[in-house]
């Protein structure tokens, strides 16, 4: 058994039994992939991968535990190599954040210009998604952090850290009748038609509970994964928009007018989360820090002795999480 073989069972699985696209990504022969599988096969007595003539169909129920265990050992081998970089060059390395669009483009930007200009060496690299597929991507290893809002909660293979609270506001075009009202009500937001977020993202699920819990049905005739989506169809007259707060310009958003809507919205908590065991270098450290202040090196280490949900709320409630 040899570790390319483990190799490459896991990234055809991760591309879709593609075995052409897994050698692209791999700069190697088609045909080199599928005979080290072969081998692999042979060694091992069973089939990892079903096929249907030289086509893989399916993973096979021994083939899926199998490349679990291999993942597993992928991930050990990377913790063995960012051991040795560390002390070879604690400056030099990769970082692989997944994040929301929301988070790249209004909340990290001013962090990661400190980060570069820190770490010059370091190649950063951001991946976005929605929060279930954020938070996958940092439970199979495929990125360093994951950012978000949503989901990270259901996989209990991620250490999660909470780093700011945010909320949201109604965006509506100048002029718009709820530009006239003192202060608005859920009665108010919901005589219109409006645009948001898809259900699952940036925090959907606390707009949903505030309506559910008035009893109200809100008219949601359209979806989008980013704010910036959302304002468009704002300014086409489709509805008054429900987004983060965080994602309003007053510059560049002009035309249209931001109301608040703290009142009507329990607050959401961003968190940062990366897989249980993960080996964190110097820089790592520095760039949750960097985007959380209070999550020092020696609370994240705190955190990663944790083992329980109540032990990780209890840490975190003397805590005062920033507001955005």
């Amino acid at each position: 058994m040899k570790l390319q073989q483990l190799r490459y069972i896991w990234e055809v699985a991760h591309h879709d039994l593609n075995v052409s696209a897994t050698a692209q990504s791999l700069y190697t022969s088609q045909p080199g992939i599928s005979k080290q599988i072969r081998l692999l096969e042979d060694e091992l007595g069973v089939e990892v991968f079903s096929r249907s003539g030289k086509h893989l169909t399916r993973i096979t129920p021994a083939g899926q535990t199998i490349i679990e265990q291999a993942g597993e050992i992928l991930r050990k081998v990377e913790s063995i190599k960012q051991v040795a970089q560390e002390f070879s060059n604690e400056k030099a390395g990769s970082l692989d954040v997944a994040t929301t669009h929301t988070q790249a483009r209004y909340a990290l930007p001013p962090m990661i210009r400190k980060f570069i200009n820190e770490y010059p060496e370091v190649s950063l690299h951001m991946h976005q998604g929605t929060p279930m597929q954020i938070a996958e991507m940092a439970a199979d290893g495929t990125v360093d952090f994951a950012i978000a809002t949503e989901a990270m909660e259901h996989f209990g293979d991620l250490v999660m850290m909470p780093c700011y609270r945010w909320n949201r506001c109604i965006v509506v075009p100048k002029g718009h009748p709820l530009t006239q009202l003192k202060e608005l009500t859920l009665e108010d937001v919901s005589a219109h038609p409006i645009v948001t977020y898809v259900f699952g993202f940036t925090g959907r699920s606390k707009l949903d509970e505030a309506f559910l819990r008035r009893e109200l049905v809100p008219k949601v005739v359209f979806t989008a994964t980013d704010a910036d989506v959302i304002k468009t169809y704002v300014r086409l007259g489709l509805g008054i928009g429900i987004m983060a707060q965080m994602a309003y310009d007053e510059k560049h958003d002009a035309d249209l007018v931001s109301l608040d809507a703290s009142h009507l919205f329990e607050a959401s908590t961003t968190m940062i989360g990366c897989r249980k065991g993960t080996f964190l270098r110097g820089y790592m450290y520095d760039f949750i820090e960097l985007f959380a202040p209070h999550l020092t090196r020696g609370l994240v280490d705190e955190v990663f002795q944790i083992q329980t949900r109540s032990e990780l709320d209890e840490l975190f409630a003397e805590i005062e999480l920033p507001l955005r």
